[in-house]
């Protein structure tokens, strides 16, 4: 059964930094199509960015500069470093996983595994 929890994320102000991890059990993530996620309340969820099989990684344009997604097959899971935090990157971040085939960063993926949520508030 492939499970991913999550941990990380929290409160902190405008500019400041945090990170949102991601591990999994039950499944490798080496190869495996891996993004991020957010939520704000009243929104619909959008993607943060992804990474493909070959490490390759695409964030958001909102994100670009500011976000890095990586890979930790150390620790079997996936990383979110958010610096330069603004009030709008507010929201519930969600991993998500898929280990069905490999994928490209522009790929149509459906990622079938996902993380319970967590929390980033950044005050301004």
């Amino acid at each position: 059964q492939v499970q991913l929890v999550q941990s990380g994320g929290g409160s902190v102000q405008a500019g400041g930094s945090l990170r949102v991890s991601c591990t999994v059990s039950g499944a490798a993530v080496s190869r495996a199509c891996m993004g991020w996620f957010r939520q704000a309340p009243g929104k619909e969820r959008e993607e943060v960015g992804r990474i493909d099989s070959w490490d390759n990684t695409n964030v958001d344009f909102s994100v670009k500069g500011r976000f890095t997604i990586s890979r930790d097959s150390a620790k079997n899971g996936l990383h979110l470093e958010m610096n330069s935090l603004k009030p709008e990157d507010s929201a519930m971040y969600y991993c998500a996983a898929s280990f069905a085939y490999y994928c490209t960063v522009g790929a149509r993926v459906k990622f079938d595994y996902w993380g319970q949520g967590t929390q980033v508030t950044v005050s301004s």
